[in-house]
């Protein structure tokens, strides 16, 4: 500019309390922490502005990508690996499939290996596959880890790779305690020394996992994650040092498998933390600042998925891989949008890698480290983040420990008991899966492309009588009790059919029609809607010529004390009759017989469901 003035020269600063006065004048005289603070489930508020004052007390601000203790990111690039689960029952099935994704984009393959696979097998499994390029991720049953990685090792040592493979064996003892509540077989410290001397002459194999994704897809919020995750990898540390390893050693071996929600900044913020506050539980096992590196797997999250409306799941998991890329992790695994109800097929797998490779290498996420570093809010959600999730994690280790408080089942109940809130808050409408409880495609059926392939691991754990076991987590999903709902209506053969007797108030009945709409239509139901009837005689009598098992009232609160009653006396019973609100008047409405009432405050599922016991027998 002319001068050489600057333009932010020409206006007085202004400060925080000013900016909150200015808020509340607009505000009229409404409380700002009830209208604009967010409580989070998380355990902390969020405020509806930050400003540059809010950073000067975050410990952390100041260090760059690649600096202990690492919030901005472990490395000095953001080249993320795109992983995808191979399938196939052979090895040569395998083999070809691998080969394939490899060929379309994919840098990190997941593999299970069944309890009967021999060195032989492995050579055949891993043939062409150039190693020193591609990340390799085994799972195996627990029990056989340690056999199954020698004849990993070895093919590696036959290869000469140890300097050059990169990837991981899954051996996650903690499991059956999580998922079924029984205890893993044997000594676990025994078994994981005994891993870690099969695959130290390997440098970057890693072989314990946390695998926190687990908590995730039973409902658990994202503090709670975070630090029940610390704790577990903190409960390796322990475990391994004891047994005679350095805080080097224990730590280059451990490898956290994360989960990711649809909370997109808190998302990012949740993967900053986790590196910060792991830099800082390895550095207190007397660690050098280079091994408190973490090593990040995320993986989109199951919970949130759903059978009806799937292509939503793509909007989910597009936003939840969004969030793990730009908080710089070191893989992702986007999975297929219809892996809830079918084995994913071509075309699925297709997209969950593509999306990935749209972010990659057309919208170049890659090509910035950290670009969420300074801005105020993920700064501040950050060290939020952080403050609640070790707060968790310090109470965790004065109980016992992660291990310990598995064995009483305490952590599984306190998960649990986050999923029951957040289906609670799915009933209620106040967490929202579109096209599950909010805007449903009412006419979609889902019976038939269901289909039946029990989730089994092949070694014969799910099958297991569990005496004396504690509580272990339940993976319903969010969806699950209104996709039972539907399918219910489906296997009945009978669709009710919802009719709206809209009346009066123009901009108020079509408000309610589509809010009643999209109510009943949770259910499968068929909806009727209209644009409008003259006189309440004309709706009923159209209704009733419709077939109607259900009519809905819509008008305004001020003409339901007329409507409502006229309505009510002429259906006459002739099937079940809904006013769309809660009006002053519903107490006197009450008293003259009509019950059924639907507003934004009552639970959509359990209504939903008294319906379903009276219209489908």
């Amino acid at each position: 500019m002319a001068n050489n003035e600057k333009l932010f020269d020409m206006f007085s600063p202004t400060s925080t309390e000013e900016w909150v006065a200015k808020i509340n004048v607009d505000l009229k005289g409404a409380d700002f922490n009830k209208k604009l603070v967010w409580r989070t489930n998380e355990g902390f508020n969020v405020q509806p502005f930050y400003r540059r004052d809010d950073l000067k007390e975050l410990s952390h601000m100041g260090t760059l990508p690649g600096q202990f203790p690492y919030v901005r990111g472990t490395r000095d690039n953001n080249d993320w690996l795109i992983r995808q689960q191979v399938q196939g029952d052979t090895p040569e099935a395998i083999n070809k499939e691998a080969l394939h994704i490899l060929d379309r984009g994919v840098d990190s393959l997941g593999i299970h290996l069944g309890r009967d696979i021999t060195a032989e097998g492995i050579d055949i499994l891993l043939k062409d596959i150039d190693l020193k390029r591609v990340e390799v991720n085994f799972t195996c049953c627990m029990g056989k880890a340690v056999e199954i990685a020698k004849i990993i090792v070895d093919y590696i040592k036959a290869h000469g790779l140890e300097n050059d493979f990169k990837g991981s064996i899954d051996f996650n003892p903690f499991k059956r305690l999580l998922r079924h509540g029984i205890a893993f077989p044997k000594d676990i410290k025994e078994e994981a020394l005994a891993l870690y001397n099969v695959v130290k002459e390997v440098k970057n194999f890693r072989c314990f996992a946390v695998d926190s994704f687990m908590l995730n897809n039973a409902g658990a919020y994202i503090t709670q994650e975070l630090g029940y995750a610390l704790s577990w990898g903190a409960e390796w540390m322990t475990l391994l040092t004891e047994g005679g390893l350095t805080a080097c050693e224990a730590a280059s071996r451990i490898k956290f498998n994360m989960g990711i929600s649809s909370n997109y900044f808190m998302e990012l913020a949740k993967f900053r933390a986790a590196r910060m506050l792991w830099a800082e539980i390895v550095k207190a096992y007397g660690a050098e600042e280079e091994c408190c590196k973490m090593v990040v797997h995320a993986v989109t999250s199951q919970f949130n998925q759903t059978i009806y409306d799937a292509h939503v799941n793509l909007l989910r998991s597009q936003t939840e891989t969004m969030s793990a890329a730009l908080a710089g992790v070191d893989s992702i695994e986007t999975l297929p949008f219809d892996l809830q109800y079918k084995q994913p097929d071509e075309f699925s797998e297709r997209i969950a890698r593509n999306q990935q490779l749209l972010l990659r290498e057309e919208s170049h996420l890659n090509k910035v480290v950290d670009p969420a570093g300074g801005s105020y809010y993920i700064e501040t959600l950050t060290a939020s983040i952080a403050k609640v999730a070790w707060e968790l994690f310090c109470k965790t280790e004065e109980e016992g420990g992660f291990l310990a408080l598995l064995e009483k089942g305490k952590i599984q109940h306190e998960v649990n008991e986050s999923g029951v809130k957040r289906h609670v808050d799915v009933a209620r409408r106040k967490e929202i899966l579109l096209g599950t409880n909010q805007y449903p495609n009412f006419n979609e059926k889902a019976l038939d492309k269901i289909e039946k392939d029990p989730a089994s691991c092949g070694c014969g754990c799910a099958s297991e009588v569990a005496d004396g076991a504690v509580e272990a987590l339940n993976f319903d999903r969010a969806a699950s009790q209104f996709e039972q709902l539907r399918l219910d209506t489906e296997r009945s053969g009978k669709r009710p059919k919802v009719f709206m007797l809209t009346i009066g108030n123009l901009a108020m009945r079509l408000a309610r029609a589509q809010f009643s709409a999209n109510f009943f239509g949770c259910a499968g139901y068929e909806i009727i809607d209209n644009i409008g009837f003259n006189t309440v005689k004309e709706g009923i009598d159209a209704a009733i010529e419709k077939g109607a098992d259900v009519v809905v009232l819509c008008s305004s609160d001020d003409e339901y004390a007329q409507y409502a009653p006229e309505a009510f006396k002429e259906l006459d019973g002739r099937a079940m009759f809904v006013v769309a609100g809660a009006p002053a008047c519903m107490d006197e409405l009450k008293a003259q017989g009509i019950e059924e009432f639907i507003h934004v405050r009552v639970n959509v599922l359990d209504t939903l469901v008294k319906f379903n016991a009276k219209l489908l027998n």
